[in-house]
């Protein structure tokens, strides 16, 4: 028949039956001495064994082409491998079943969980999501046991609920026990999850049945809340009772002693009575009571950014315990940081950038403490290094590298001191054999790069390629290299114990911490190192252009080998979400979009607008053929080189440029000469020559003159093609005739707005999914630039919070973006570390910023040109007042809400420009977080904001 879809274990060899179909689950049986021979009735005896009968029963609407398989964290369910998954059988559209049999020798009373699994007619899978399905077995005389259940799709509110953000820190304070006597017999077992009641409250079911109160409200049945557990049971013996049965669930509050709502929705109705020695136990998910209720503020700032009266010229984790202190004072209840990771590749303020980390596990050494590094043995060196460090603090922005050269210096200090008794404490052998995976290899690495002066390993004259034997003996403690490499050890661990103290501590202030895990790692770092299998080190990962950066970012990094990541179930990034999880309850995933398709730039182009989408379906010549158009392969793929462009961007240097970069073509058109045929070619010519203002207008007008084409060839075989994004800015696309650019520009708009999306969805499913399953943490994603239509439908379908900006409105069709039309799993907020402030922004777009005045505040008459202050304020209440489950600011625009606190000069609170991609990476807050902690009158406005808009 078709199958529709919808929405310790015994050591003798155990059968386990599901329907027709039987599975085996083999236990190697102990190796012993041979023994006599004994008699068939007793072997049969010893064989036998008791099982239990399960039966899965799950409500889910399907289609044609669809099944349904069982995956549990037990052997009997298919031990988390989804190839050995055990398969429903279809009964209706709407109900899936499967019977198994359990063996008593499997009797174990902790929760065995499981998940549904659904495999589309196309190969895909998903799996339902979270912890919800689950059952425990314990010595009893029940030889069945019904299990009915609800698929949990991963994209309801109630889900967020069950991350570690709020079940270990900010629905703590709602957690209680609640203590109900089970029967002595029992038929019905309810379970169901409601993440939002009180502490003062419990959950209760009231019914058509007399044990349920024949809906009577002043007797419900209140259900247990057992300590540790996050969901709610009751049972109940519904044996004398007539089915079916109708009931709902409700709330009872303790405190007024009183029933206090029903659920909304139809009644829930169960049908099946239960037989001698059978248990039914219902999985009802989620209560139909309101999950949108909760909302939060928090704030985001880069860690270097953080300024106190000890810090020594820029942020640590330490002062991450302050500024939580002061978080709760206002009512926050999440910090947001920025990336956090080493990166020091080339020892310079060039290093401050920190999205290109040559770790993705390392942290930076930048952030070190050295008053908690050094303890009371080194109080010298340490009033020493405070001279030096309270110099740097009173800096308006952060020296990277005077400070970063200080904290090196000093812990190079107390490591010669100290080192060698910390390396021997078991705490630090714990956290190294935790981290191991990567922390021998990025300080092999660190050792490496310092000792031949460079971080790009090609340049090195041993250990070029890793070599796990090679770099075992240059690690080991016997090793001359040992005490060198060891240090890194010794930072590494240091600066774990000081980013956990400063986590923990803001956590028992009820704050959460949202870490950044960048799109991409450094093109010469441990991780490429080690691991040059999990990347295309022939291309360079950046972003299209936009109004930000009209020709296009290059971030420099190799894209991803998703393929190869694939291969071992995402290893590194679940070892990445693991490490992160010991510091962090959140975290936000940079460039969301790459994981749907990344913007791949070759290696011989400097400017992001010569890159692609990959993957992306190519135009076959074919389709140019379909359209009418006549393909001529050099005219669209080579850059178009004739007398009148030159002049559009030389000049009176058209001349100077024909001369020295460029050879005749034809009769009336040029090519580049073979030496200066790419962007990088050009760019190395320059490299040598003085900076000034002709010689960088040349250079800037040669990238341009490359990049007028129309298309990139594929595959370089002449048939399949990609367009160069913003074609029709091209000279060479208006030199065409009119009917051919008709012709191709809807050739573009289908290669990039419609043939895609499907595709790239299908991507995304491969990746997404199994790397959110694989942490508790709550995952935001980054969904800025140009985004495809499936990215918000497949963030929504997966849970992920998207971020909405207020002006860079994700519908075309708009200027702004309105917070009050924020989704509910979503981060609003009116600026972001790559965008100026709010008080920046007004002055930047006069036109603009009328036109937000008039429509967006809903004010009358001319915008003042400055940003005064209630202006900043009823911009940040407007967030705060959106439907959204988070509204996040940058510190600086919270400070602009208040005149006596705002810095005097806006231009000097941006972050960062991505248009630059030299950008320096210093800011720092102008007044240190203690002055923050007594400026009464900000600290009681912003409250106030906050507890106004309920959150």
């Amino acid at each position: 028949m078709a199958t529709v879809n919808k929405k310790n274990r015994s050591k003798e060899t155990t059968a386990i039956e599901v329907q027709s179909a039987t599975v085996m689950v083999k236990k190697s049986p102990k190796k012993s001495a041979p023994k006599k021979a004994v008699s068939k009735k007793v072997v049969a005896k010893k064989d036998k064994t008791r099982t239990i009968r399960i039966s899965f029963h799950l409500r889910f609407k399907t289609s044609f082409g669809q099944n349904l398989f069982i995956l549990g964290n037990h052997p009997a369910l298919g031990n988390g491998n989804i190839d050995t998954a055990i398969p429903l059988q279809y009964v209706n559209e709407e109900v899936w079943n499967a019977t198994i049999q359990w063996p008593v020798d499997s009797v174990d009373t902790n929760r065995v969980y499981y998940n549904y699994l659904l495999k589309n007619h196309d190969g895909t899978t998903v799996i339902d999501a979270g912890k919800v399905h689950f059952f425990s077995i314990e010595k009893t005389t029940t030889n069945h046991l019904l299990l009915i259940d609800s698929w949990n799709h991963a994209g309801y509110n109630e889900n967020i609920f069950y991350t570690a953000a709020f079940q270990s820190v900010l629905l703590q304070q709602n957690f209680a026990t609640f203590a109900i006597p089970t029967p002595k017999k029992l038929t019905h077992i309810f379970n169901v999850k409601s993440p939002l009641l009180t502490k003062h409250q419990t959950l209760c079911i009231i019914g058509s049945a007399d044990k349920m109160g024949n809906w009577k409200t002043d007797k419900p049945l209140l259900m247990n809340r057992k300590e540790g557990v996050d969901d709610f049971e009751l049972s109940v013996d519904l044996s004398q009772q007539n089915f079916p049965i109708a009931y709902k669930y409700g709330i009872y509050d303790f405190v007024q002693k009183q029933f206090m709502q029903f659920e909304a929705g139809n009644n829930r109705i169960i049908n099946e009575a239960a037989e001698k020695k059978k248990i039914i136990r219902i999985n009802d998910g989620y209560t139909y009571l309101p999950s949108n209720t909760w909302k939060g503020a928090g704030l985001a700032i880069p860690v270097f950014s953080l300024k106190t009266t000890n810090s020594l010229g820029v942020g640590e984790f330490a002062d991450l315990k302050l500024l939580a202190d002061w978080s709760a004072k206002a009512g926050l209840k999440l910090i947001q940081i920025l990336p956090i990771n080493d990166t020091m590749a080339t020892h310079s303020w060039k290093d401050s950038y920190p999205y290109a980390a040559i770790s993705a596990f390392a942290l930076h050494p930048l952030y070190l403490n050295l008053s908690a590094l050094a303890g009371t043995a080194q109080k010298v060196a340490l009033q020493n290094a405070t001279l030096i460090g309270k110099e740097l603090n009173a800096l308006a922005e952060v020296d990277y590298e005077a400070v970063i050269k200080l904290k090196i210096d000093f812990a190079k200090q107390v490591y010669a001191q100290s080192g060698k008794k910390c390396l021997a404490l078991k705490r630090f052998k714990d956290f190294f054999g935790q981290n191991k995976h990567w922390l021998v290899s990025y300080a092999a690495f660190c050792y490496l790069r310092d000792k031949y002066g460079t971080v790009d390993f090609n340049k090195w004259p041993a250990h070029q390629q890793y070599n796990a034997a090679d770099i075992a003996a240059l690690t080991h403690e016997n090793a001359d290299s040992y005490a060198d490499i060891a240090f890194y050890y010794f930072i590494q661990y240091h600066l774990h114990l000081q980013l956990k103290d400063a986590s923990d501590y803001a956590h028992s202030k009820g704050i959460i911490l949202k870490g950044d895990i960048a799109i991409g790692v450094y093109r010469y770092g441990a991780d490429t190192w080690q691991h040059p299998e999990l990347y295309h080190m022939d291309f360079q990962a950046g972003a299209p252009p936009d109004d930000f950066a009209i020709t296009g970012q290059n971030w420099g990094f190799p894209t991803y080998n998703w393929q190869r990541m694939q291969e071992d179930g995402f290893a590194w990034w679940k070892q990445r979400f693991e490490q992160m999880r010991d510091y962090f309850d959140a975290f936000r995933i940079d460039h969301i979009l790459g994981f749907f398709r990344i913007w791949s730039i070759p290696l011989h182009s400097v400017e992001g607008i010569m890159g692609q989408f990959v993957p992306a379906i190519p135009v076959h010549i074919n389709e140019f053929n379909q359209q009418g158009i006549w393909f001529n392969y050099s005219r669209y793929t080579q850059p178009y080189i004739t007398d009148a462009v030159l002049w559009e961007i030389f000049g009176y240097d058209n001349e100077l440029v024909k001369s020295m970069f460029l050879q005749k073509s034809t009769t009336d058109s040029y090519q580049l000469k073979p030496e200066f045929a790419t962007q990088r070619l050009v760019e190395q010519h320059f490299m040598g020559l003085e900076q000034d203002e002709q010689h960088l207008t040349i250079k800037q007008g040669l990238y341009h003159l490359i990049s007028n084409i129309i298309l990139f060839d594929a595959d370089g075989k002449g048939e399949q093609f990609h367009f160069r994004f913003n074609m029709e800015h091209t000279a060479s696309f208006r030199y065409l005739a009119h009917e051919t650019q008709q012709q191709l520009r809807e050739l573009y708009i289908n290669y990039f707005f419609r043939r895609q999306s499907d595709f790239w969805k299908q991507e995304a499913l491969q990746k997404l999914p199994a790397l959110k399953r694989s942490t508790h943490m709550m995952v935001c994603g980054e969904d800025l630039g140009m985004v495809p239509d499936c990215v918000p439908e497949t963030m929504q379908q997966l849970g992920l919070l998207s971020l909405e900006i207020q002006r860079m409105p994700k519908d075309a069709i708009k200027e702004f973006f309105h917070p009050n039309n924020a989704p509910y799993l979503s981060v609003v907020t009116p600026s972001t570390h790559d965008m100026s402030t709010i008080r920046g922004w007004w002055e930047e777009d006069r036109p603009a910023i009328q036109r937000f005045y008039n429509h967006e505040l809903g004010q009358w008459g001319e915008a003042p040109y400055y940003c005064e202050a209630w202006i900043n304020k009823a911009i940040v209440v407007q967030h705060l007042f959106s439907p959204a489950i988070w509204s996040v600011f940058q510190l600086q625009d919270l400070l602009g809400i208040h005149g006596t606190v705002r810095r005097d000069d806006p231009a000097l609170e941006r972050i960062n420009i991505p248009a630059d991609p030299n950008h320096y990476w210093r800011y720092r807050m102008h007044v240190p977080i203690e002055d923050l902690m007594e400026s009464n009158d900000f600290n009681e406005e912003l409250s106030e904001c906050i507890q106004s808009s309920g959150r």
